[in-house]
């Protein structure tokens, strides 16, 4: 039985704060269109994917942001269209999107449709950047840790469409814990979506960095732990904030297979086969094989950095 799977990473290029979601799904509806014409199977959207990237702004009140905010189960009434549309054309989807649960807590979520529209995983982003306060010093804010909570499901992974899988969402994708957990579960394909901006604005970091850095920690962790990562941006001018993008496809080796080439809206696909993930996993990073746990136990046993005595 074959193991290939048709995936697209469907970046979105700006929203600006006052576009609808009846707007924002309407693009990512077109998307879907694309990707059935190229017999994809399995489509990745950006985070936050319904509204501009709202932690740039600043309120004392948070509940101002609700709005931004999904309530309730998925889909609601405005992103319902998406899930039928994807049904439809026999597409699986990630989305990522905030959302303000029952008992009001607030988290950076995604979550993880099948080709028949069920929705079989969620997962809440786990490393919160940026801060929490007004911060005058900045071209404009970061405030994830004011508006969301640091996620409380772990790195889960689910099978799902022939494979492993697991999800992450934007600085999640920098840490090597992320996929190492995953891995330990035996990921096979891990999907994130992501919102960055050309400019590091609490460090001063030349701008060609930014992109850099976005593949390369995609791409050592995609050989690490050999798996794909299938990784969509967020991209262009959004508010007066400039979205790197770099949408990309990364297979088990390391290497990129596909690459946007815009900060617009744009699909791009590659024809993923699981079995690739096999040969890293029995050989060079064969867990079962390798690992020497006995060492590790300062991995989380420990936050900050405790230097040697002088």
């Amino acid at each position: 039985m074959s193991r290939i799977i048709n995936v697209g990473a469907a970046q979105l290029g700006p929203i600006a704060p006052d576009e609808s979601r009846v707007s924002a799904v309407n693009r990512m509806i077109d998307l879907l269109k694309q990707a059935k014409d190229r017999g994809v199977k399995l489509v990745v959207f950006p985070e936050l994917a319904l509204t501009t990237f709202f932690p740039r702004y600043y309120e004392q009140d948070i509940s101002k942001m609700d709005h931004h905010f999904e309530r309730g189960d998925m889909p609601t009434p405005e992103t319902r269209p998406l899930f039928e549309k994807a049904k439809e054309y026999g597409i699986g989807f990630y989305l990522g999107y905030a959302e303000l649960t029952e008992d009001g807590h607030r988290f950076n979520t995604s979550i993880l449709v099948d080709d028949t529209g069920k929705i079989v995983g969620k997962y809440r982003k786990v490393h919160l950047p940026g801060h929490s306060e007004y911060d005058g010093n900045r071209p404009w804010q970061h405030l994830e840790k004011r508006y969301f909570e640091p996620g409380d499901l772990g790195f889960p992974v689910w099978r799902a469409m022939g494979g492993i899988m697991g999800m992450c969402i934007c600085n999640d994708r920098r840490w090597p814990e992320t996929y190492r957990v995953m891995s330990l579960k035996g990921v096979e394909i891990v999907m994130l979506g992501y919102n960055t901006p050309d400019v590091n604005t609490s460090a001063p970091e030349p701008n060609h960095l930014r992109m850099f850095h976005n593949h390369l920690v995609m791409q050592a962790s995609a050989y690490q732990n050999s798996c794909f990562v299938v990784a969509t941006a967020k991209a262009g001018i959004e508010d007066g904030c400039m979205l790197i993008g770099g949408s990309c496809i990364v297979q088990p080796s390391g290497e990129m297979i596909a690459l946007a080439t815009t900060v617009k809206d744009e699909l791009i696909t590659a024809a993923c086969d699981l079995d690739l993930a096999k040969m890293g996993k029995e050989t060079v990073f064969n867990f079962a094989k390798h690992r020497r746990i006995e060492h590790y136990g300062i991995i989380t046993g420990q936050t900050g950095v405790v230097e040697p005595a002088e």
